[in-house]
């Protein structure tokens, strides 16, 4: 189980076209980025393209980085049917790529991911990025969705020795 001293996390946010990826490791209080980035897919490329596009950057990083645990923000409400079923198909991709790798990954409702790293539930991106950027102390904000994929590994740092307790779920 996760929470253990220098266990490695990743932060996944995904999406179609712009999906944030995020490792950091967590030595009991002190957390430490490893490495983070954005996988992109280009307007033109079909869906099945994109989700093996996905599927191999997520598949890397496990190689590389070898984590301990996965983490991911929870289905939201979507108003856009399409925008929900490749949402649903990206976040298949993600967590087939952490199944093949053998890490468990856990998922987070989006409002818990922003109290645990900036207090609030309902802060906004810019409020998270700046927050990510003093928890990491990381010298470069970074793009939106990395931040984000790292928020969300943090998220499961503080969470990960109450897993019982807390509004989140392997899946």
């Amino acid at each position: 189980m996760a929470g253990i001293l220098n266990d490695r996390i990743l932060g996944m946010d995904m999406s179609l076209r712009s999906s944030g990826l995020a490792v950091i490791e967590s030595a009991g209080s002190v957390l430490k980025t490893i490495e983070y980035r954005i996988i992109k897919n280009p307007p033109n490329r079909s869906v099945s393209e994109c989700l093996l596009h996905v599927f191999r950057g997520v598949l890397e990083v496990l190689e590389r980085a070898r984590p301990q645990a996965a983490a991911m923000e929870g289905v939201f409400f979507c108003k856009n049917f399409k925008t929900a079923v490749a949402l649903g198909q990206v976040r298949g991709a993600a967590i087939a790529a952490c199944a093949m790798a053998g890490v468990s990954v856990f998922e987070y409702p989006p409002r818990r991911v922003k109290q645990a790293v900036v207090g609030y539930g309902a802060a906004g991106k810019d409020q998270v990025q700046k927050m990510v950027m003093a928890i990491l102390k990381l010298n470069e904000e970074p793009h939106s969705d990395a931040a984000d994929a790292l928020a969300i590994a943090i998220c499961h740092a503080h969470n990960s020795k109450h897993l019982h307790l807390m509004n989140s779920r392997k899946i």
